[in-house]
């Protein structure tokens, strides 16, 4: 027996085929490639998390309910009375759970989204068994309304998602256009308003989850300030909640991560200073990039800057030769073409990547 054959003879053709998720070792680098928080908590409550992480019984499962870290979320992160939360290892999973609880054991079900957008709408789809259409954003990246209104009369999809924010556009979707897909769904489709980005758009469709049965709004604290404890949060009229927490593992959130969320939302205002500090980094950095000729910048409403250069490639290649990580994503979709995504960071490596660029461009 081979290796070879036993892969061959057991693992599915289409996942044989598809490449794996690739992640860039940013050892050495200035990292704007991730749309990370870079600031870090500060010393006394990092010395505080220490000492109550040091205190977590690791021998022990977690309380499966989750009742204590989904309180202090519904309490401040805006969750309307009323409502709960289901838990994810990060977005990732919920995005897997959403799939697996609409994949048809008897037909092919349809996940529909605007593209470019973000890569594991399609690849969870994918391992799912269901079937991914993509609607092409317009040519100045704002939602095709039409095009998607079509395409859901068309594929009839169990599952639409919109990046709120979009990934890798940065760019907010028309509330009015967004609403018209809700409502076109209907009762045979659900609606995900997938708000990872929301503590640096500062919009947010959650408050309006009671006037749409078939509307899933979905979060991360990772983007926040948290990447490192991979928690997701999404919710959904009760009755619709209860049925995707059916597929959610029983202990799907270790302790660790639960502590650290518990005392990270108990001290929620540093986390919020560091997003308005944030804010105020994209647009300094906004303003900085497009005074430099041939560079266009979009307009974002995450954490991060969409660029078009005249040679995306060489500009990349310059920066990964200086130890900066951006991610180039021209070619990801036609409308992308020369694009760099750039994570927002602080003063001083927003400076030095600047400097890093103004370099590339005129190399």
């Amino acid at each position: 027996m081979s290796i070879d054959s036993l892969i061959r003879n057991t693992i599915r053709s289409d996942v044989l085929a598809v490449p794996g998720y690739h992640v860039a070792d940013a050892s050495g680098y200035i990292k704007l490639d991730a749309m990370e928080n870079p600031y870090p908590l500060p010393d006394h409550l990092a010395t505080e998390l220490a000492q109550r992480l040091a205190n977590v019984a690791l021998n022990r499962y977690p309380v499966a309910s989750y009742a204590s870290l989904k309180q202090r979320i519904c309490q401040h992160l805006g969750v309307p009375a009323g409502y709960d939360v289901l838990l994810g290892n990060g977005s990732d999973e919920l995005i897997s759970i959403l799939d697996m609880a609409c994949a048809q054991q008897d037909r092919r079900a349809v996940v529909l989204a605007p593209v470019p957008t973000f890569v594991m709408y399609a690849r969870s789809a994918q391992f799912a068994g269901m079937d991914f259409v993509g609607v092409p954003l317009k040519a100045d990246l704002t939602l095709d309304k039409e095009a998607m209104l079509a395409a859901i009369a068309q594929h009839k999809p169990a599952l639409v998602f919109l990046s709120y924010p979009n990934n890798p556009t940065g760019n907010l979707f028309d509330d009015n256009d967004i609403v018209e897909i809700i409502q076109a769904l209907g009762d045979t489709g659900i609606a995900v308003v997938d708000e990872a980005y929301e503590p640096f758009a500062q919009q947010s469709f959650m408050a309006r989850l009671p006037e749409f049965d078939n509307l899933v709004v979905m979060r991360t604290v990772s983007k926040l300030g948290l990447a490192g404890i991979r928690l997701g949060y999404l919710s959904a009229a009760p009755a619709l909640l209860e049925q995707l927490d059916k597929v959610r593992p029983p202990y799907n959130i270790n302790v660790l991560t639960q502590v650290a969320a518990e005392f990270a939302l108990d001290n929620i205002e540093v986390l919020n200073r560091q997003a308005a500090q944030l804010r105020n980094e994209r647009t300094a950095l906004s303003t900085a990039l497009t005074a430099i000729p041939g560079v266009q910048v979009f307009p974002s409403a995450a954490n991060f800057l969409l660029v078009r250069v005249p040679d995306a490639d060489a500009a990349n290649a310059y920066l990964l030769s200086h130890k900066v990580l951006v991610k180039n994503v021209g070619k990801m979709h036609g409308v992308l073409t020369n694009c760099l995504r750039i994570t927002v960071s602080t003063p001083e490596e927003n400076a030095a990547f600047l400097a890093a660029f103004t370099a590339a461009l005129a190399a």
